[in-house]
């Protein structure tokens, strides 16, 4: 059965026409209030949202008291280059199997909230975020869904000064600085959507910079969790950013500056929009 899980200032919540239900309250207790704890029962979840009529909304929706739907994921994987366009906007060869890295945990932030740039260089990808909900090790394409507790909009943010400081590049350090993982607004149950064909579109101050569909993904989802579980024992809530359409910002000259509207919505599962702020330069050249 279908849900959508929130974040909402610290407690799981349970999302259904624009309110939140507290998980802890509509459980009657047996799901407590850490988001991280509700990963590891989807079943429940859908049960209670499907029982939520029985119950008083908590409070309407408002995406400035919502945080990362994950806030504490072990691991924070992310594939580079998964789109052919956005490899050919970078003159870069489409790697044989998935070019993986890893974002520092601490860079994720919520739907609403404010990216901090520290460079002329910094740089917006949008993306598809999946969430493993029962981990497992040698996880076959054919079962890795049933693996998968979620699906979240994320914008993998990019200082192109730092990820490119030194030769091989810095992928993790470049994408890791705080702020730089926006993650919402919610986590979706994967049957709540037509999770092969999700349409994901990028906005900056309301300029369409990059319109793409999980369709063109050179590593699917079934793909990219069996990779990673051959090398990796996968765990409930740890994310997996997918990988980014073309239509980047350093290939038209247009990176990320103070005051620039980042928006960033995927069909079925909502709308992060986040606000850039300069502040103290890095001083990586």
């Amino acid at each position: 059965m279908s849900y959508c899980l929130a974040n909402v200032e610290g407690r799981a919540a349970l999302v259904a026409d624009g309110h939140w239900y507290d998980l802890e309250s509509v459980s009657g207790g047996g799901l407590g209030p850490d988001p991280m704890m509700a990963l590891a029962a989807p079943e429940r979840l859908g049960e209670l949202t499907a029982a939520l009529g029985q119950h008083d909304p908590s409070g309407s929706i408002e995406p400035e008291r919502l945080g990362p739907p994950v806030p504490r994921p072990r691991n924070v994987y992310a594939i580079g280059l998964n789109y052919q366009a956005h490899a050919d906007e970078g003159a870069m060869e489409v790697p044989a199997n998935p070019l993986v890295f890893t974002k520092f945990p601490s860079c994720l932030v919520g739907p609403a909230a404010e990216v901090e740039l520290r460079s002329d260089a910094v740089d917006y990808e949008g993306e598809l975020v999946v969430v493993i909900g029962p981990g497992g090790k040698d996880i076959e394409p054919d079962d890795a869904w049933d693996h998968i507790v979620g699906l979240m909009v994320g914008q993998d943010i990019s200082d192109r000064a730092v990820q490119f400081a030194s030769k091989p590049p810095h992928f993790d350090l470049g994408k890791s600085f705080d702020t730089f993982g926006p993650t919402g607004p919610v986590m979706v149950s994967p049957d709540a959507v037509d999770r092969d064909r999700l349409r994901i579109v990028t906005e900056v101050n309301g300029e369409v910079r990059q319109d793409g569909t999980t369709e063109q993904m050179i590593f699917d989802v079934p793909t990219l969790v069996s990779y990673l579980s051959r090398v990796t024992t996968l765990s409930t809530g740890d994310l997996i950013f997918t990988g980014t359409p073309d239509g980047i910002g350093i290939t038209q000259g247009k990176v990320l500056a103070d005051g620039d509207v980042i928006t960033t919505h995927i069909d079925g599962i909502g709308t992060l929009a986040n606000r850039c702020v300069r502040s103290s330069d890095h001083g990586v050249c």
